[in-house]
């Protein structure tokens, strides 16, 4: 599995990040573990949590297998925001939160350090200095590697860079958006904000919740019995875009002798500025099919196939700004 950097740090990632969201409920802790182990096996090294998944008990599991593993070869990856067991109300990202949080985490992992720390969801009733002042003293301390967020706008990511710019705090390395060919939104504002600033892009949901996976037929008028969707997600898909993308992932998968959801993912390791796709396998089957989309590559064309597949309607300002009148580039 290739290598990437994390944006414009020293720290290096595998193509593919392993999430672990349903480690504790959908999946049980030696399933966990083999899946873990498989992804090791096939050469993965990021390995993505939260103190909230399963109110802590992927942490949990994460940390028991971790004990048992060579930390230094291994980086993970876990956030922080809010409810992390029963009981407790969601408590943001203020200052004393994060420092319970980290601590929190870190026995749960049953590790010294985590290489990066992220805020799950941008939160609007606390101070950014205080937010971003709080993650800097945890790099300092060497309780943390490297900070990045989730769950922002454009204009909030980069208010939060250019104020630890401003301050001489510890930036955000790495965003983790919502990024797939059904969910495009983050290439309007947050992932050129990352390409200026040479931020990592670490996408969660690739396969849009298992609509990529190529499970889903137009025909079949409703989700598939023991999949994750339910009617409602199935009525917010079923339209012409949905079944136009999953037509051209499907032909492209047959060109290329791969599954849909290797195409789909294989799309998204491709795609500027983007570090690793997050697969959220809840069983080894489902892991060995996506780590299928590595050790190889999409021609131009089918990229460029899929991604027009994929358009859609740009919402204001960004429609204005694409009009031939308007556009005016250098070089």
């Amino acid at each position: 599995m290739d290598k990437r950097f994390l944006g414009r740090t020293g720290l290096q990632v595998t193509e593919l990040c392993l999430g672990t969201m349903t480690f504790g409920s959908e999946t049980d802790e030696s399933t966990a573990h083999r899946i873990i182990d498989e992804y090791v096996a096939a050469g993965g090294t990021m390995i993505d949590t939260a103190d909230t998944y399963s109110a802590g008990s992927s942490e949990e599991i994460i940390g028991s297998w971790l004990k048992k593993q060579n930390r230094d070869d291994l980086v993970i990856a876990t956030k922080v925001y809010g409810e992390a067991g029963p009981g407790q109300p969601v408590r943001g990202a203020g200052r004393k939160h994060i420092l319970a949080g980290v601590e929190d985490s870190l026995r749960r992992l049953q590790t010294d350090f985590i290489d990066l720390y992220q805020i799950h969801v941008f939160d609007d009733a606390t101070p950014l200095e205080e937010t971003l002042s709080t993650l800097d003293a945890l790099v300092t301390s060497g309780k943390v590697r490297f900070i990045g967020a989730s769950n922002l706008t454009g204009w909030q990511l980069q208010k939060a860079i250019d104020l630890s710019r401003g301050h001489g705090w510890e930036p955000y390395v790495c965003l983790q958006p919502l990024y797939n060919l059904l969910d495009r939104d983050a290439e309007l504002d947050l992932i050129p904000v990352c390409l200026a600033e040479g931020a990592g892009v670490i996408a969660w949901s690739p396969l849009a919740g298992g609509w990529l996976s190529g499970k889903y037929s137009k025909d079949a008028g409703g989700p598939p019995e023991g999949s994750r969707s339910n009617q409602a997600d199935w009525d917010a898909h079923d339209n012409d875009r949905t079944w136009r993308v999953l037509d051209a992932v499907r032909a492209v998968a047959d060109e290329v002798r791969r599954t849909p959801a290797q195409v789909a993912l294989r799309w998204v390791v491709q795609r500027p500025g983007l570090t690793a796709p997050i697969i959220g396998a809840r069983t080894p089957e489902q892991l060995a099919d996506n780590l299928g989309a590595t050790g190889w590559s999409l021609t131009d064309e089918q990229m460029d196939r899929l991604t027009e597949a994929a358009d859609r309607p740009l919402p204001y300002p960004h429609n204005i700004l694409q009009l031939p009148q308007f556009v005016r580039r250098q070089g």
